[in-house]
């Protein structure tokens, strides 16, 4: 008895060594980093002509189509997990901002697309085989252009037309490579521009080159292939901010497509604005951004009474007033100008103007 005694608590003992060492080695086993953000934003938006009896916003940029109405932008969480040399980040938006942007997703009633898929505005893997060389894979948002989707990391509220009518999102793979010295490239193969799911569809190639420094940031960014309906489609676009003191700072984006549409032919449009911002505190802020939309050649997005392409101006002032970390308060004013009358009057006549004002908040954390 005193044997079998001996050897149980012998077993006993080996036993409970065993799940010591393993509670130990998983608790020494070096934990990942979470970090979690996001935001709200809500603003109000009038149209000075004010097309009430044509139901007419005179908006035709992203996020902003209302007119004389409070309303929310978009409630959005991302969160991001690195441990050791992989991670994965995860972005979620509810609200007009993201259902625009993942607007492809839009459900048509017959299974296609689909509510919670519009809510991912990001979502990818990632995975660091050297400090120099990073590859990522799922959906992330475009790489061309100066403004974004989330209106914290934008000091004018309303859209541009490059952003609105230019790429929101690529799902595919792309490797980027810090060269050194500050430049880097990055190169990768994608669905069609903004489509999450592309079976039997050609893929697209994605490209950029930057640099960038302490005064000085510049992106030289490449998008092409054939859409879903089989048009080749090339875009290349600059981004480039600079900083000139701590006051005063230039943002400039630029971008051209060239269409070759499926019955032949070829075509394209073009944009250009520049971002004047001004600092005097950290609490206040101004950017005026002034851009040109050149859509004159084969009017593949806008169209005047005849059937003809055309051209627009745009020039909004924005202020930015944070009372306290993580909140900001944005009134906006914008003036939009077609070279044809191009937006709708109150009395349903076209004008070739108009001008708007808009006060949005947005709290970030």
């Amino acid at each position: 008895m005193k044997g079998k005694l001996l050897l149980l608590t012998t077993k006993a003992l080996f036993i409970s060594s065993a799940i010591f060492a393993q509670t130990e080695t998983e608790t020494e086993e070096p934990k990942g980093e979470l970090q979690i953000n996001g935001s709200v934003d809500a603003y109000y938006r009038y149209n000075f002509a004010n097309a009430k009896s044509l139901e007419e916003t005179n908006n035709l940029t992203s996020f902003t189509n209302s007119q004389n109405s409070i309303e929310l932008g978009m409630a959005s969480l991302k969160a991001s997990y690195t441990k050791g040399k992989a991670g994965v980040v995860v972005d979620l938006g509810f609200g007009t901002r993201a259902r625009e942007f993942s607007y492809a997703e839009e459900p048509d009633g017959f299974g296609n697309g689909s509510a919670i898929l519009q809510a991912i505005k990001q979502a990818y893997v990632v995975y660091n085989p050297t400090d120099n060389l990073r590859i990522s894979a799922g959906k992330w948002g475009t790489h061309l252009g100066y403004e974004v989707l989330d209106p914290q990391l934008n000091r004018n509220y309303s859209m541009s037309y490059m952003f609105s009518y230019g790429p929101f999102s690529h799902t595919g793979l792309k490797i980027d490579y810090n060269i050194g010295g500050g430049f880097g490239v990055m190169a990768g193969v994608t669905n069609p521009t903004d489509i999450l799911s592309a079976s039997f569809a050609k893929k697209n190639v994605i490209a950029q080159v930057s640099k960038t420094s302490e005064t000085v940031n510049a992106y030289l960014n490449y998008v092409g292939g054939k859409t879903l309906s089989g048009e080749n489609h090339n875009q290349l676009g600059l981004t480039a901010t600079g900083k000139i003191s701590e006051m005063f700072s230039l943002g400039y984006d630029g971008t051209v497509k060239v269409i070759d549409p499926v019955g032949g032919g070829s075509g394209k449009w073009w944009g250009s604005a520049l971002y004047v911002n001004v600092d005097p505190t950290e609490k206040f802020g101004i950017t005026l951004r002034g851009e040109y939309f050149d859509d004159k050649d084969r009017g593949f997005l806008f169209t005047n009474e005849d059937g003809n392409g055309t051209s627009l101006m745009q020039a909004t002032l924005s202020f930015n007033i944070k009372p306290v970390s993580g909140l900001t308060f944005i009134p906006e004013f914008r003036f939009d100008n077609a070279k044809d009358p191009f937006f709708y009057k109150n009395d349903g006549s076209l004008t070739k103007s108009t001008g708007s004002f808009l006060l949005a908040a947005v709290y970030s954390f």
